[in-house]
């Protein structure tokens, strides 16, 4: 999303649990962020709008799968820990948004990202699923509330993308994970979104709105 973002002329505010790389030739202010952490999260915010003024697009992309495993076996520190990134993370960025946007003139755009998961349950994704159904209705709730300000919120579930949690996902035993062999006929068939198709979705929010806060990207055409 980055790279496809510079190259549309975004100055880009990049954050990552290591200071990510910028594109080659972009404006850029990165930066290694604990979202779990909202203190952290608004030092990011205000780093990025001292840079370039202000933000336009807020992209709340962090998350993470595990534990993959029946509820009843599952450790509670890693369902916590799920939860901590991939809800309360989603919240901290959002807040910080919210924040900004009300703090100088014009609207914004929240996008949230978000799963098919929300509304399939997938055995052995207790904690996934259930995270990303919270993103969806934490996303329609700032939706609502910041109206008023010409706020935006989405969250956007972008389909199949290669990343490395696919890769985890295929190498879970079918015991955790019942569901596994459709994911790995995905890979052999390479009926994936690409980061880039998914990145140029993303952008659109800022010219269109959709007209409905939770919104899937469409497949690929192949």
């Amino acid at each position: 999303m980055a790279a496809r973002f510079a190259a549309a002329g975004l100055r880009l505010g990049l954050a990552a649990r290591t200071k990510p790389s910028a594109p080659p030739g972009a404006e850029a202010v990165t930066a290694s962020v604990d979202v779990t952490d909202p203190a952290a999260v608004d030092r990011f915010a205000a780093d990025v709008a001292a840079r370039f003024g202000r933000v336009d697009l807020w992209v709340n992309n962090a998350g993470v799968l595990e534990p993959i495993a029946p509820l009843r076996d599952a450790d509670p520190a890693a369902v916590a820990a799920n939860v901590e990134v991939n809800v309360l993370g989603v919240m901290h960025g959002s807040a910080a948004f919210a924040r900004h946007v009300r703090s100088r003139p014009g609207g914004g755009v929240l996008v949230n990202i978000t799963s098919g998961a929300a509304t399939n349950p997938y055995a052995g994704w207790a904690a996934y699923c259930a995270s990303k159904a919270a993103v969806d209705q934490l996303t329609r709730v700032v939706s609502v509330e910041e109206a008023g300000a010409g706020l935006r919120a989405y969250a956007v579930a972008p389909g199949v993308v290669d990343t490395d949690m696919q890769v985890t996902i295929r190498e879970t035993p079918e015991d955790r994970f019942p569901t596994v062999e459709r994911f790995r006929d995905l890979a052999r068939t390479g009926a994936f979104n690409t980061p880039p198709w998914v990145a140029d979705r993303v952008l659109r929010l800022l010219d269109e709105d959709p007209g409905t806060v939770v919104l899937r990207i469409p497949d690929e055409p192949r």
